[in-house]
């Protein structure tokens, strides 16, 4: 039998890469296995303060089992192991796969330390199921370029070091140094799409395309690269089209070629934290875009994300609770803290100082939200103004204006939050030494 490779290859990508610190992803079956079996007897792993980390999913009547084995391996080749219990939930509906996928990745960026890699043992064969399975699912060249050799992650990176090596390969590593492994049901479960392209339908694309286990990752490279050159565009167009407090330039964005305006799209959203819409409400956006009326405010929403067209600019936060109809609230300068969304309403220093204050009023003032037609003499101003009015001037968006703070004395409105006062309104202020501050949500700051 031929000496198996695969403590060279691993020394080789080490020598590459170069993590400063490394862990283990270790399930405990055959790919983990072999990857931290090799890696613990690599002295150049050794000296990185290698450490594995486990995750049972609770998921199976011997999950308690396998953490044991898994323990016990890691004492045999002397690595510190880590476990970590989780709950799998499919809050979502994706099924219970993906929730369990996201229930490890979850567990894994709590347990990353910082700077650490986090090396997974994906190998060759699971590059050609990813792609393929990408493609069936209708990816583009992100998509088809399968996984990443490294990508940032947590507090550190993901690092997948067995790429370019077949799982054969790492079979062979098991079988010449005797080790035994977890065997996990769910490999061969049918219900899971990976296991009938594995089980089912690679073998037989085998049978007529023998090239396939060069020829997909080949082709997976060539669309990692062109998906690495169309994200920095992406990045050099998003730069161009942020407006204000990260709004985009809608017409600008509908100007951009079919293969960015996705990218561009998908990489702002990403940078606040929110979800890439799905090609259905991608279009619906595109659409709305182009046809949106001057008055109106179309709103577009999906998973934890909305995006509203207004002003010409892209408007995107997480999903907004209503304000309560009629709500109210007495106000004695105190911070008071106003319905979800909203934020809340304190008192600063008039210095400018943005501490907070100890003023009180003798008589609380009453807060409320819009119920049309207010209107208020600003201060200095020597006309009444329509509340409407002054919004629209100050171009601030609709969907802030009626989570906008009123503050009123016996039904007079003398102060919109810290935007606009009364001459009443500034007395009053004036003579605790303080004036209103709008905490605004985080949402708001960058709407």
């Amino acid at each position: 039998m031929p000496t198996v490779k695969l403590p060279e290859i691993l020394r080789e990508r080490l020598r590459a890469d170069d993590p400063p610190t490394l862990c283990v992803a270790f399930s405990g079956g055959p790919d983990s296995t072999a990857l931290l079996h090799a890696l613990a007897h690599t002295p150049e792993a050794r000296a990185r303060g290698l450490r594995a980390l486990h995750v049972d999913h609770g998921l199976h009547a011997d999950s308690a089992a396998w953490a044991e084995h898994c323990a016990t391996f890691c004492k045999t080749v002397d690595v510190p192991l880590t476990t970590v219990r989780v709950e799998v939930g499919d809050s979502r509906g994706e099924g219970i796969e993906a929730a369990a996928r996201r229930a490890r990745y979850a567990a894994f960026a709590e347990h990353l330390r910082e700077g650490e890699w986090l090396a997974l043992a994906h190998h060759r064969d699971d590059q050609v199921e990813t792609v393929l399975l990408k493609l069936l699912r209708g990816a583009g060249p992100e998509g088809l370029g399968g996984m990443r050799l490294l990508r940032p992650f947590a507090h550190g990176f993901l690092w997948r070091p067995l790429l370019e090596t077949s799982r054969e390969m790492l079979r062979k590593y098991l079988t010449e140094h005797e080790i035994t492994c977890v065997d996990d049901p769910a490999n061969y479960d049918g219900r899971f799409a990976r296991n009938v392209l594995r089980t089912e339908i690679l073998p037989r694309i085998a049978r007529h395309w023998p090239h396939t286990q060069t020829s997909i990752p080949h082709t997976a490279r060539l669309c990692r690269a062109a998906a690495d050159y169309i994200d920095d565009a992406a990045q050099a167009a998003l730069e161009n089209l942020r407006r204000g407090t990260d709004t985009l330039d809608a017409a600008g964005w509908l100007e951009l070629s079919d293969a960015l305006r996705a990218p561009v799209l998908d990489a702002w959203l990403h940078a606040r934290g929110l979800d890439h819409p799905p090609d259905a409400s991608r279009a619906e956006l595109e659409r709305q875009t182009t046809g949106a009326a001057h008055d109106s405010v179309p709103i577009l929403a999906w998973a934890n994300t909305e995006i509203r067209i207004w002003n010409g600019r892209l408007h995107a936060m997480p999903p907004l609770a209503a304000p309560p109809e009629r709500w109210q609230s007495q106000w004695n300068g105190a911070t008071l803290v106003l319905p979800p969304d909203c934020g809340a309403l304190s008192l600063e220093p008039a210095t400018g100082n943005s501490s907070p204050t100890n003023a009180r009023f003798d008589l609380p003032l009453a807060v409320r939200f819009r119920h049309g037609g207010e209107r208020i003499r600003p201060s200095g101003d020597p006309h009444t103004r329509e509340l409407r009015d002054l919004f629209q001037q100050a171009r601030i968006p609709p969907w802030v204006r009626v989570r906008c703070p009123l503050i009123l004395e016996n039904n007079e409105l003398i102060a919109v939050a810290d935007l606009w006062s009364s001459a009443r309104g500034g007395a009053i202020f004036a003579a605790c030494g303080a004036r209103p501050r709008w905490e605004r949500p985080a949402w708001m700051n960058a709407a």
